[in-house]
């Protein structure tokens, strides 16, 4: 099935808050989401931190998206995209459409000369695990992701 592609406008955001809750129930996550529409409008459109596009089946029905941001290498000593967030829709699953979501996103990679495309993925998500090795990514298993957040971020930033 051919997508298409849009990027996320202001008008988007409580459609993909929607999508961001699919995601997030599919990961028995739900409650960690605290996203609010106004949140992701000053972070996304506001202040131009992240990124997003949706994928279109042809009916024009967004049924996947991706939201992403740039990091940086210094060993390539460039720019790179780190993906957040991608979801398809369960009736879209296995019809190309994350490989498209993922094409699109290498597209715009390469367009703004970015030396990588990187992201992470839940240890027990064995069916996008075998998708991404199809694609000729590799897991980063020497790397263990350590995050900051909440209370201990606060207590950090002291003085």
């Amino acid at each position: 099935m051919p997508y298409t592609f849009r990027p996320a406008t202001c008008e988007d955001v409580p459609l993909l808050l929607a999508f961001i809750r699919e995601l997030a129930a599919y990961e028995n996550m739900l409650d960690q989401v605290v996203a609010t529409e106004a949140v992701l409008t000053e972070w996304l459109f506001d202040k131009q931190k992240a990124e997003a596009f949706f994928a279109l089946a042809p009916d024009g029905e967004a049924v996947g998206f991706a939201l992403y941001f740039h990091n940086f290498s210094t060993f390539l000593g460039r720019a790179g995209i780190y993906l957040e967030d991608l979801y398809v829709k369960p009736a879209h699953r296995g019809n190309g459409c994350g490989k498209a979501i993922l094409r699109e996103l290498a597209h715009v990679a390469l367009a703004r000369g970015c030396g990588r495309l990187e992201w992470a993925c839940l240890d027990w998500n064995a069916p996008s695990i075998g998708f991404y090795r199809s694609l000729g990514a590799v897991p980063m298993d020497e790397w263990t992701t350590y995050r900051l957040a909440g209370d201990a971020l606060a207590k950090l930033a002291q003085p």
